[in-house]
């Protein structure tokens, strides 16, 4: 039996500690105990805390098997026999969470429907509820007459648990809620505040892909027939959205129902003020005059005794601050007496909407009062506050002593890393937006790193200061601080203080003397590294080394970027034999390279599960192939890249050569990079080459071939070949791919190749280009409004038969692979024995047309799935695309 809640007194700290019930509980001890629910002699109170305990470890993501679960199950419905009515919500609660499979919920249909109409209140809500929540469509059309009765019941519970079952059982039989529309609308009317809101909400989603019909409820209902605070708040939501919708009136510009949003800022329902002031000012090109109302109430509430009216305010005010700042400005001295609220939530908003609506001559006033309230809160409102501070800065430039002031003195205070990061990088932009900033704010980084607990600041500030330092009027008051790094610190933060110190010396004429003394000082560091940059330093700085005819190629080749990859570059050093012939960098290629060899075997041990490599990540533009691409002058001219796929491996694990080809998407043209290793220690290939047999794909036409000249062992390489395709058309077909090379063998002794070589050739596996090459995988962060955003001019719906399948699930995935988009919300999930799903995706189509999808599924018994498709996007064209596509799948 679960222990009761335990309160015990610590003696010396003085506080309580609060003990879990369920702690140390077993899944197999709760099952044994779940035998009670055999007795002939039911113990409620027992049978109760038993199953407290199978709902905890449910919820707690313990899984249940299949013959566990049918046990609890059918153990459960044997409690029915009994009268307690806590006993009795508990088992509704069970086998709602038990959520039998289908030939199962038979068993227990009988014993709800017998509860659903009894003379209980209590029992047919609850049954309503679970009955929705285990039954199929089958079931649900013998029951749909006791649910129509359950809306319109006089008993306010009841008539809520049938309006709320409703709002579930509309995502999977959508047809059958939908004919309850006459019962939705008569508990519209109901008195009951609850019953109001849910009806609302149900009647609402039932109208919501017709505009026509939403924007006719709103009408009707903002005349004044609801009463409900919550039905209210909704309502305030959805006429926001028809206003949305609808757009300006031609008429002198007026919103249509902007005077009913206007009303609810004078309704009694404190929430119901909050929904309409927030609704009036998210509401598209808000003017002033529309918004005065609106901020009129809120800054009543900023003097609120309720904490959650004067942080709902303040956060209202705090978005409006920054777009209609000076609509705020008459709330600022109410917000100024919140800096000092005992909730530092609400002091932060504060804080950061008067540095928004401030204006130059009360920046001083502001700092002042801000220097106590930094210390009273956390690191993450502190975050808030430096940025909205920085913000100011970039506003008012003339202000930025103050500013700049108070930001250091934050920065010596105690705090953890993104907090002192925020401070640092604000530093850093004002220094660069502000030139009169510029020696002050150095000046304060410097004194920082004296006392910085962390490296990556350490080091992110003496980068800056190398490149900032040399140009003020005078470099050398820096030197002192950069040098005290060498002597104080660890290896990493005195590595970038010998590079910071370089750059004096290579900059400032007048200091390399004394920069050459410091840096032969650094010649007996302890660390390989601080020792290596110093020889290099002095070296090239001394000039006993050259690397080019100025002393501006000294400086570009010390401090400039580097132009080539750095795992080219480590891998052109590890091939690199020590001779008389310098190495010479240029050799380095500046292509990028694909997977290692060993990664890749790695890899292929790795698990191939759907969150596994083998899958990949979903494809995006690589910023590194777009860059590769445009540097190949051949395909210069191709345009803007597309979409990059994953690799498609074109070879077996552990063959004499490793292949995978990425396709790279242009508007009329297909490039395909074979990247390339040869696995063979003995062998040298040169003049790499794929030569694509596109016969099977007629609308591509080979237009350019770019050879890989040399592949030595284990360094990967890439070979291209470019196809021209039509433009405005989804061009698809199967490649068929040779790989030719000439083969060389290399002396395993001195590592040489022969001067000879052999012509061979290698056969690679095919691959296709498919319809969801030309579909990019991008996400919308909310359906719903993306879709009623779209014009419905531009939807396309039919119907489509996908045969017989396995599951659900299958078909669902097969259409997300068909099309190749992006699943919205979870919906590519879909649930075990379920007999209908609806799926959300969204994309972008070649030519940067968004596409947004609803797909509806059903099973029959025969397992026969049905699919409707119904699509928006910018181009209907596209639209009607996207069913070629899955009519052609």
């Amino acid at each position: 039996m679960a222990q009761p809640l335990v309160v015990k007194k610590d003696d010396d700290l003085d506080e309580e500690e609060y003990y879990s019930p369920f702690l140390g509980i077993e899944k197999g001890a709760v099952l044994q105990e779940a035998r009670v629910f055999h007795d002939p002699q039911l113990d409620a109170r027992r049978c109760c805390q038993v199953i407290t305990k199978l709902l905890y470890l449910l919820n707690q993501g313990d899984t249940f098997t299949k013959v566990e679960a049918t046990e609890v199950f059918f153990a459960t419905t044997k409690l029915f026999q009994s009268k307690d009515a806590g006993l009795r919500r508990m088992v509704y609660l069970m086998i709602k969470e038990l959520s039998p499979s289908a030939d199962e919920v038979i068993i227990v249909t009988s014993s709800l429907m017998k509860d659903m109409n009894s003379k209980t209140d209590m029992y047919r809500a609850n049954a309503i509820r679970v009955l929705c929540r285990i039954i199929d469509s089958t079931l649900l059309t013998q029951i749909e007459r006791y649910l129509k009765q359950a809306i319109v019941d006089k008993n306010p519970v009841v008539a809520s648990a049938a309006l709320v079952s409703g709002i579930y059982l509309l995502q999977t039989s959508p047809e059958v809620v939908k004919r309850w529309s006459n019962e939705v609308q008569e508990a519209v009317q109901s008195r009951a505040a609850l019953v109001q809101f849910h009806a609302l909400a149900l009647l609402h989603q039932i109208r919501q892909n017709d505009r026509l019909a939403v924007s006719k409820l709103v009408t009707s209902l903002t005349r004044g027939s609801v009463r409900s605070p919550l039905a209210q708040c909704l309502l305030i939501r959805y006429t926001s959205q028809v206003i949305r919708e609808s757009g300006m009136n031609t008429q002198g510009g007026d919103r249509p129902f902007f005077d009913f949003l206007e009303s609810c800022l004078r309704n009694k329902a404190e929430m119901v003020i909050l929904e309409a002031a927030r609704a009036i000012t998210d509401l598209n090109g808000v003017t002033s005059r529309e918004l005065t109302p609106a901020i009129t109430v809120l800054q009543l509430f900023l003097s609120s005794s309720k904490p959650v009216l004067r942080f709902a305010a303040v956060r209202t005010l705090n978005k409006v601050a920054s777009t209609h700042p000076l609509a705020v400005t008459n709330c600022n001295i109410d917000m100024e007496s919140l800096i000092s609220d005992q909730n530092r939530s609400i002091a932060t908003l504060a804080i950061t909407t008067l540095l928004k609506t401030g204006n130059e001559s009360s920046v001083d006033r502001l700092m002042k009062q801000m220097t106590n309230f930094m210390s009273d809160i956390a690191d993450e409102f502190k975050i808030v506050v430096v940025e909205a501070i920085r913000s100011l800065c970039l506003k008012f430039p003339l202000k930025y002593r103050s500013l700049m002031n108070f930001l250091s003195n934050i920065l010596r205070e105690e705090g953890g890393f993104d907090y002192k990061k925020a401070i640092v990088d604000s530093i850093i932009i004002l220094i660069r937006d502000i030139p009169d900033a510029k020696e002050s704010g150095l000046f304060h980084l410097c004194e920082f790193i004296e006392d910085c607990e962390f490296t990556y600041l350490s080091t992110q500030i003496l980068h800056f200061l190398g490149n900032e330092g040399p140009k003020t009027s005078d470099p050398s008051k820096y030197i002192r601080y950069i040098y005290n790094r060498v002597i104080l610190e660890n290896a990493t933060v005195r590595a970038s203080a010998v590079s910071t110190l370089a750059k004096f010396g290579a900059l400032v004429d007048a200091l390399k003397p004394r920069i050459f003394v410091l840096l032969r000082r650094c010649l007996f560091d302890g660390d390989d590294e601080v020792r290596d940059r110093a020889t290099l330093y002095i070296k090239l700085l001394d000039g006993e080394a050259t690397v080019g005819e100025t002393e501006k190629d000294v400086t570009d080749f010390l401090f400039g970027s580097l132009d080539v990859p750095l795992v080219n570059l480590e891998a052109s050093l590890r091939n690199y034999e020590p001779s008389e012939v310098p190495f010479d960098i240029s050799s380095v290629p500046k292509e990028t390279k694909s997977q290692p060899l060993a990664e890749k075997k790695a890899a292929g041990k790795k698990s191939t599960g759907p969150a596994s490599a083998v899958n990949g990540p979903v494809p995006t533009i690589n910023a590194s192939y777009e860059k590769l691409l445009s540097s190949i002058p051949e395909f210069a001219s191709f345009g803007k890249l597309f979409k990059s796929s994953t690799p498609v491996e074109l070879t077996e694990a552990e063959t004499e050569y490793s292949v995978n080809v990425v396709k790279h998407i242009y508007d009329g043209h297909v490039v395909l990079q074979y990247n390339c290793t040869n696995t063979i220690p003995e062998q040298l290939l040169e003049e790499v080459v794929v030569f694509v047999d596109a016969s099977e794909a007629d609308e591509f036409s080979e237009v350019a071939l770019k050879p890989l000249r040399s592949l030595p062992y284990d360094s990967p390489g890439q070979t291209f070949v470019a196809f021209e395709k039509p433009e405005g058309v989804l061009a698809t077909g199967k490649f068929s791919n040779i790989l030719k090379f000439i083969v060389k063998e290399v002396d395993s002794s001195t590592g040489e190749a022969e001067d000879d070589g052999v012509e061979d050739e290698y056969q690679l596996e095919e691959f296709e280009i498919i319809s969801a090459d030309y579909m990019l995988k991008v996400g919308v962060s909310n359906f719903r409004n993306a879709w009623e955003s779209m014009d419905p001019e531009s939807e396309r719906v039919d119907e489509y038969g996908l045969g017989v399948r396995e599951s659900l699930a299958e078909a669902v995935s097969a259409v997300i692979s068909i099309l190749g988009m992006q699943p919205c919300e979870g919906t590519d999930v879909v649930q075990n024995n379920s007999r209908s799903h609806t799926c959300l995706l969204s994309g972008v189509f070649i030519g940067n047309v968004k596409v947004l999808v609803r797909l509806s599924f059903g099973i029959s018994g025969p397992k026969e799935v049905a699919m409707k498709l119904a699509v928006r996007s910018d181009d209907p064209e596209v639209s009607d695309r996207i069913h070629e596509i899955v009519a052609n799948g």
